[in-house]
């Protein structure tokens, strides 16, 4: 049967193109731009720095530990921010070599720029290893930055701490990107266990202890969040999950659903009991409760009846709700650790 070539512009297709699948016999071709400039934009786009919202989690310790205002502190937090914004679009890099032929069948990751053409395969490879030694040379700063405490002198130094945990994360992935990934509810767990180790970072780098039930509420909360994604794929997709990545066939949405369920409850008792018997805000984090049960009933109405979740990243910066609720809650945080009296 004779191919037939359609020159496809990204930048004029319709949300109905987008959700449609591919006709049999039939190759899009996006025209691959030629210009520098182009490429470099098309490079950023590769790195995912939308995403990087995600790694505000090594702020979690600077600000429950009543540090957020003092300066050394604060600049060690923001290189560990910096260091895991370039450590995650290193491992996006990568899981998009991996998987250029397999976007290329999915109705939104088709558009990436390796999967579209509009980045050259020489580029992302030269970006990654850019990306590691970039990586490499922010964790060793952290070494130049004085840090005031000793706390975790037995276990080699906070500096010392904040490069494991980085090289964690990256071991992690990289296995993630090879293998976990292909692993039914473990490729979900690893999504949680970097949203652990980004809380750890944040920790380890001041360096202060934070209380373990604020690490129970990322983990249930980086797993609603997984576990919303894989049925967002399942609902997007439909019948054709399984030939997109072969671990969506082990999932089913009502199975999905009961997940979440669990992980919902999990993530409200862990953090009203945290407000309650954590060491920070003299119980008086109880009344941010409110914000946190709103944010996850906002999150379910819109992966629910909305159909989102694919991206939690852009429901944060598109959603108002969601955007309003985050902001007030961390507002309301502050006001409550930093300014009411201890």
């Amino acid at each position: 049967m004779e191919k037939v070539i359609i020159h496809n512009d990204p930048q004029s297709t319709t949300k109905e193109d987008e959700q449609s699948p591919q006709l049999p016999g039939v190759e899009v071709l996006d025209p691959t731009p030629v210009s520098f400039f182009s490429k470099v934009k098309a490079l950023i786009a590769l790195m995912r720095p939308k995403q990087w919202t995600k790694n505000g989690a090594v702020f979690i310790g600077l600000v429950f530990a009543g540090q957020l205002f003092q300066l050394d502190p604060f600049i060690r937090t923001c290189l560990a921010f910096i260091t895991f914004c370039f450590v995650s679009s290193t491992i996006y890099v990568l899981n998009d070599l991996l998987d250029i032929e397999k976007d290329r069948q999915h109705p939104v990751k088709r558009f990436r720029p390796l999967a579209s053409g509009r980045l050259p395969v020489a580029w992302a490879k030269v970006a990654f290893v850019v990306l590691l030694l970039l990586c490499a040379i922010l964790a060793t700063l952290v070494f130049f930055i004085p840090s005031h405490s000793d706390l975790y002198h037995t276990l080699g130094g906070a500096s010392i701490l904040f490069a494991g945990s980085i090289a964690a994360y990256l071991i992690m992935m990289i296995w993630y990107s090879f293998r976990l990934k292909h692993v039914v509810l473990i490729d979900v767990f690893c999504i949680a266990a970097g949203f652990v180790l980004r809380i750890v970072a944040g920790s380890v780098i001041i360096p202060v202890v934070i209380s373990p039930w604020l690490y129970l509420v990322m983990c249930f909360l980086s797993l609603f969040m997984g576990f919303g994604k894989r049925r967002h794929e399942l609902v997007l997709l439909q019948g054709q999950a399984g030939s997109h990545r072969k671990i969506l066939k082990e999932y089913s949405i009502p199975m999905l659903d009961q997940m979440m369920t669990i992980v919902v409850a999990g993530t409200l008792m862990s953090y009203s009991l945290y407000t309650i018997q954590g060491p920070t805000g003299n119980h008086r984090l109880f009344i941010t409760v409110p914000f946190v049960l709103y944010g996850v009933f906002r999150y379910l109405y819109l992966v629910y009846m909305r159909m989102e979740g694919g991206s939690p990243d852009e429901i944060l910066l598109h959603d108002r709700h969601m955007l309003a609720t985050v902001l007030l809650c961390i507002i309301t945080v502050i006001g409550v650790l930093y300014i009411l009296p201890k």
